[in-house]
């Protein structure tokens, strides 16, 4: 699990260090979604932290770029994402505004 260098991180989120240290260690969190770079020809995926949990999960691949404390906190993130697409030009390609900005993994 890599996290992005200028990671997205919610209001409700106070503690993103911790945070960060309790998802790389695989313990709990309650309320803690996690924006990740897409593997496939989406752009983005949003998941709840305990999905990490399952097996089939791949969590050494897995690029973070924002974590929320809910749901609509995370899809708040995700358009201020597209907003800062759209003042760079780049038109709602988010992924691509990511990866040029720095951002590692996920497939082009």
């Amino acid at each position: 699990m890599e996290f992005y260098q200028k990671l997205y991180v919610g209001e409700s989120i106070h503690k993103v260090n911790t945070v960060k240290r309790r998802l790389r260690r695989g313990v709990g969190q309650f309320s803690v979604y996690l924006i990740a770079l897409a593997h496939n020809s989406d752009q983005l995926d949003i998941f709840h932290c305990g999905l990490l949990k399952q097996k089939y999960f791949d969590r050494k691949n897995l690029y973070i770029v924002g974590i929320a404390g809910s749901k609509g906190e995370a899809f708040q993130l995700v358009g201020k994402m597209l907003g800062e697409t759209l003042l760079d030009g780049m038109e709602g390609d988010i992924k691509g505004y990511l990866q040029k900005n720095g951002a590692k993994g996920g497939a082009g």
